[in-house]
């Protein structure tokens, strides 16, 4: 029994330090669990089984918006990460709490992949094929399958998303991360991509690898 948590334990954190050298800008990290704030991590919602944190709804970070890693580093040390929307249920209530909050936008974890080992050839074209959810790893379904995500069939230039409008239209940043909008280009609630810099509200949900992670190694805490 011994071996098995100790086992569980090297896996854990072998994912948690692979996971801070991928989707990341130059020069900033991607922050490890803090034992005591996921203890008294605050939980706004749940649904199927998870528990959810709304930054409007927190009187400490209401009217408070952030980058997209800004945004994943208050969750991770909180032993939650950016919310990954992964089934259409979830998907519909993420949204059905930003109608009913009156949120304009909020950053998921969903970020098109920008690091060594992009150009691998199923992930090609990148725009298309080349989505995750960051929180868990796992690939989002070809951005130009509607049937199986939610983008926005229009945005700033009137284009389906993923657009790149920023980099393509402005010569700015690229727009690498998945944000949910909300009638911002009145075309209803849905996804687009956005360039990783712009500042905007977040939702975190639990992390079940974090939280397992800092239960075996802090196990007078209670997450």
């Amino acid at each position: 029994m011994q071996l098995r948590k100790m086992i569980l334990f090297i896996i854990l954190g072998a994912f948690i330090v692979s996971t801070t050298a991928q989707f990341q800008p130059p020069g900033r990290i991607l922050e490890p669990p803090i034992p005591a704030l996921c203890a008294q991590r605050i939980i706004h919602d749940r649904f199927n089984g998870k528990g959810y944190y709304y930054s409007w709804a927190d009187p400490r970070t209401n009217g408070q918006e952030v980058d997209w890693l800004a945004g994943r580093n208050f969750c991770r040390q909180r032993c939650m990460d950016l919310v990954s929307l992964e089934t259409s249920a979830e998907n519909e209530f993420i949204k059905n709490q930003i109608v009913r909050d009156n949120v304009k936008y909020i950053w998921t974890s969903g970020r098109l992949c920008d690091f060594k080992g992009c150009d691998r050839p199923d992930l090609q074209p990148l725009h298309v094929n080349g989505w995750f959810w960051t929180a868990e790893l796992q690939k989002l379904a070809p951005a130009n399958d509607r049937s199986q995500n939610d983008w926005s069939e229009s945005g700033g230039i009137g284009k389906p998303q993923p657009d790149n409008r920023e980099a393509i239209q402005q010569g700015g940043a690229p727009e690498n991360c998945l944000a949910v909008l909300n009638q911002f280009y009145k075309d209803g609630v849905h996804w687009h991509d956005v360039a990783c810099h712009h500042k905007k509200p977040w939702v975190c949900e639990d992390n079940e690898s974090l939280l397992k992670y800092v239960h075996f190694t802090n196990q007078k805490i209670r997450v």
